[in-house]
């Protein structure tokens, strides 16, 4: 058994799904690991880690749509604003999703399903540059 880390830097625009699938895959098939399991995790608070769909652009408008109306930017509604009316909302999208994901790697490839993609959610509306962890076990 044998293990990698490695660190990759996600430059995001704005709010909403950034695919992130290429990347990790790249990274994934470098490592020439047939059989494993690979950990991802967003090392932030105002952002998180999603698999969805990576066909159909309207999935993704429709969940980055949800969650602005689960989390509303209302200044009225949260005490923390340290760094904007955005900034609890973001907080708060975040616990509802997962800052850390794992995906199994069978023949050296991650076991994702055919319309399935890697995402980093931004949650914030300007720019930032995300770091995701990435550790790879396997053999």
């Amino acid at each position: 058994m044998r293990q990698s880390t490695s660190m990759i830097e996600i430059a995001t625009t704005r709010q909403g799904l950034v695919e992130t699938t290429g990347a990790i895959v790249q990274w994934v098939e470098s490592q020439a690991v047939r059989e494993g399991l690979l950990t991802l995790f967003c090392r932030h608070t105002s952002c998180s880690l999603l698999i969805q769909e990576n066909a159909a652009p309207d999935a993704r408008a429709d969940l980055e749509r949800y969650f602005a109306r689960i989390a509303p930017e209302d200044s009225s509604a949260y005490a923390h604003d340290d760094e904007g009316p955005d900034d609890m909302p973001a907080h708060l999208r975040a616990a509802l999703t997962a800052v850390q994901l794992s995906i199994p790697v069978i023949g050296g490839r991650l076991a994702l399903g055919t319309w399935q993609g890697i995402y980093l959610f931004e949650h914030r509306r300007r720019p930032h540059r995300r770091t995701i962890a990435l550790h790879l076990l396997g053999e």
